[in-house]
């Protein structure tokens, strides 16, 4: 009985400090400022299929020229994925369709870009989506940015 609930105790406390991890990382990532909600489908055909598969959740953020994006599922202090500005090709926007409406955040608006030739979706609020606009937008002087 006492082995059953030092076991017990010993997977709450675990579960228990890899929730606080999870917040603490979040945290950090967050401290710098400039970040949204962000979920990303990396390299996705040229088709656009409704069926919500691919869709990871997550978390952007501005540093510099580039985007930083970090899984909020992880417990990894780097990126994932990382966009620069000048690579970032806008082709298109969209609302959620049939099952994506399900796998993403409510309200959130489907960007399709391209990044070094591959494929991407981002999708975000409509306030993150006029925020990441203008950040491409505001490029310096002579660097060259697609916005669609």
């Amino acid at each position: 009985m006492v082995l059953a609930l030092t076991v017990c105790g010993i997977v709450v406390a675990l579960v228990v400090v890899g929730l606080f991890v999870f917040g603490l990382r979040r945290r950090l990532i967050q401290r710098s400022g400039g970040t949204f909600d962000a979920s990303l489908r990396w390299d996705t055909p040229e088709q656009s299929d409704a069926n919500g598969k691919g869709w990871a959740y997550g978390v952007a953020r501005y540093n510099g020229d580039r985007v930083e994006w970090f899984r909020v599922f992880s417990y990894s202090p780097r990126p994932r994925r990382i966009l620069e500005r000048s690579a970032i090709e806008v082709a298109g926007r969209r609302v959620p369709e049939g099952e994506e409406e399900l796998a993403l955040l409510s309200d959130h608006v489907i960007l399709t870009c391209l990044h070094r030739g591959t494929r991407l979706e981002l999708a975000m609020s409509e306030d993150a989506l006029t925020g990441f606009l203008a950040w491409l937008e505001a490029a310096p002087p002579g660097q060259r940015v697609n916005v669609a």
